[in-house]
């Protein structure tokens, strides 16, 4: 059944709002993001989430007893106890603070009605065990400091995954398998099944029992979440007699801080307004549905039922029910003409039904797919990854590629990975390691190469025969990865870096972006070449004065860096924030008095920052093989956050095969792999 539109004759144009703090890019892509003071409201005995929450942000705490303690454009994270923050919410101008709830599930208790709906943002938790990347993924997208939607609309093709699981803990073995080739996941409300006392299950998921859902699935997966409530007339399980409580499920959503949520065109303007205005930094998708069998594309009223979406939308969802193959065709000369007209926002449109297939396979924004570990499929025709790329494959839009791994005899492991996520996405694509040598200039040459990561990397003077470098790859100095890029019939080979990316990737895990905003740090590396891509990720996050030791850069990355030559540089230096050493492993003993020299400053804590032993600082040690010393170990026993050349690997994996590929493998399958031998 479709839900009929008029059309006022206006020019669409969208009213999705966005906040005002919000800073904008620098050259180097960090952002400044909501700057209003944070304030953690925090239940009895729960303060130690007011110390986390500073950590992660990479700043000073205190606490206080109302919001009027609150001095607006306040750096410092504010706790206050959750019983002052209820009697005190009403009382006080709190527009220059983002409030946070914060609840632990543990004792089974809900979180205070009052709070929940007064607060600016929620965050639930467990305590045992804590997920510490699960509270920096949650302010990076509230303070607006997460690219994720960016990142989407940017590939040239994104999917999500359409689970259906009545209670996500039952997938949560097979999620990593499951989000192969998936950008994001879908979290749909409407088919929990959470049980009464009685044993039977309640009509509607309570809020609290969806609230615990998100928390579990966000703790498990990296993906953006897009929260779904799909109605009884929308092929769903959700009452639509009381409009009002969709609004209340999804604005809870926005407070959970949730990615991406999907708003039925059907419901009120007055709601979907709403939403728009409070969204905050989550995302709208306006979702329009027909099951009619009767839709036409090249219509007035498809036409209409864009221009309505637009208004309150970041992504137009248009999915209708065919019978002919022709309607496939029909869709894309209407996204063709919508493409033209409207270059924002993004149309995302597939015919559903047995005959609906192909569009799904054109279709190239966030593409609805399954997976045969479901329960069950979400939608009438929809398929898996798998089956999309061997449709892709058979119209000649995915030809066969020969991909490489160039250098290193080490690669053996990396091709078993890379053919394993070949035949898990369905891609035609060969895989081979070879050793580098003359005849790579050749090898990129042939008609059916399809790109190649190379280790060691590759300085760019011998690049030559890439005709086109990234500005990262030339600030850098040097390529670890071939790209191919087809475009009007032309072959074009672009070089690119991944491994800063996977560096950068490594330190946004526990901490957002703004923690290292103008903060010290420390690079130790025999030689500018292997310290580029740290220093390029470094610059990256906007940090302050780079140290470095054992080499001196002189390369386009050398202005601001500041050497130390002698034990009193070491003395009189900042204390950095972050210390990364690419020293190889023979020498990675000589990272440790450093760490521990640093590590003890400060070790009762900083002013206002809890002794901890993993407090704010991080450290990534890049040596991989047999080492002189435990340098992580170290680390992590003086203070620091320790990350070793396993987690920068497995997130340069994720980058390496998102730029040969164009499809997404999450990061927690390729460190299960990793455990294998892969790293």
């Amino acid at each position: 059944m479709a839900t009929r539109i008029a059309s006022n004759g206006s020019t669409p144009t969208s009213n999705v709002s966005t906040p005002s703090s919000t800073g904008s890019k620098s050259q180097f892509g960090g952002q400044n993001g909501d700057r209003r003071t944070v304030v953690v409201v925090f239940n009895p005995e729960r303060d130690n989430i007011v110390h986390t929450v500073a950590d992660v942000l990479g700043r000073s705490w205190r606490m206080a007893r109302c919001f009027a303690d609150v001095v607006e454009g306040e750096a410092a994270v504010v706790g206050i106890r959750g019983q002052d923050a209820k009697e005190d919410l009403n009382h006080h101008l709190t527009s220059h603070m983002v409030i946070v709830n914060t609840h632990c599930i543990d004792n089974g208790t809900p979180p205070d009605s009052g709070l929940s709906s007064g607060c600016t943002y929620e965050f639930l938790y467990t305590q045992k065990p804590f997920y510490r990347r699960d509270l920096a993924r949650f302010l990076s997208i509230i303070l607006g400091q997460s690219t994720f939607h960016e990142d989407v609309i940017r590939r040239e093709r994104s999917y999500h995954l359409s689970t259906t699981f009545p209670d996500v803990r039952t997938g949560l073995s097979n999620l990593e398998i499951l989000t192969v080739g998936a950008d994001a996941v879908e979290f749909r409300v409407d088919l929990l099944k959470e049980s009464r006392f009685d044993g039977s299950n309640s009509a509607v998921p309570s809020l609290k029992y969806v609230g615990e859902q998100i928390m579990v699935l966000r703790q498990s997966t990296e993906l953006p979440i897009i929260f779904t409530i799909r109605c009884t007339n929308e092929n769903g399980k959700f009452p639509m007699d009381d409009p009002n409580l969709n609004y209340e499920y999804l604005y809870r959503a926005i407070q959970w801080g949730v990615e991406y949520i999907d708003v039925e065109l059907w419901l009120p303007e007055g709601i979907r307004s709403t939403l728009a205005e409070k969204k905050g930094n989550s995302k709208i998708i306006s979702a329009f549905h027909d099951f009619s069998g009767n839709w036409k594309w090249p219509s007035p009223e498809a036409q209409r039922v864009f221009e309505q979406s637009v208004k309150y939308a970041d992504i137009v969802k248009m999915i209708v029910m065919i019978q002919t193959m022709p309607e496939n065709y029909q869709l894309e000369y209407f996204r063709s003409t919508i493409k033209a007209t409207y270059p924002v926002p993004p149309l995302l449109a597939v015919n559903m039904g047995p005959m609906g297939r192909l569009s799904r396979a054109l279709n190239t924004l966030l593409t609805p797919i399954t997976h045969p570990l479901l329960p069950m499929i979400a939608a009438p025709g929809q398929v898996s990854m798998a089956e999309i790329n061997e449709t892709l494959h058979t119209i000649e839009q995915l030809p066969k590629r020969d991909i490489y791994a160039i250098g290193s005899s080490r690669s053996s492991p990396q091709a078993m990975f890379f053919e394993k996520c070949f035949n898990e996405l369905g891609l035609p694509h060969h895989f081979a390691c070879i050793e580098r040598g003359p005849s790579v200039e050749g090898l990129v040459m042939q008609p059916k190469f399809g790109g190649a990561y190379l280790n060691p990397p590759l300085p760019t003077p011998q690049c030559s025969f890439i005709p086109s470098l990234t500005d990262a790859a030339r600030a850098i100095g040097s390529i670890d990865t071939i790209i191919v890029r087809h475009e009007g019939g032309q072959h074009n080979l672009v070089g690119d870096n991944a491994t800063w990316k996977g560096i950068r990737a490594t330190l946004t895990r526990d901490f957002v972006p703004s923690a290292y905003q103008s903060r010290p740090a420390l690079v130790l590396s025999n030689t500018e070449v292997e310290a580029a891509p740290a220093i390029f990720a470094l610059r990256d996050l906007n940090i302050g004065t780079i140290y470095t030791v054992g080499f001196r850069a002189q390369g386009p990355l050398a202005s601001g860096l500041e050497p130390f030559t002698t034990i009193d540089c070491v003395k009189k230096g900042e204390q950095p924030f972050v210390i990364i050493s690419a020293l190889p492993p023979d020498k990675s003993l000589l990272v440790s008095p450093l760490l521990r020299h640093y590590g003890a400053y400060g070790a009762n804590g900083v002013t206002g920052r809890p002794a901890s032993k993993n407090g704010g600082k991080v450290f990534i040690g890049m040596a991989h093989g047999s080492r002189k010393g435990d340098p992580i170990a170290v680390a992590a026993n003086s203070g620091w956050r320790a990350y070793g050349t396993a987690d920068v690997r497995a997130w340069t994996t994720v980058e390496t095969f998102r730029l040969l590929v164009g499809q997404n493998v999450p990061f927690d399958f390729v460190s299960m792999a990793s455990g294998r031998g892969l790293c």
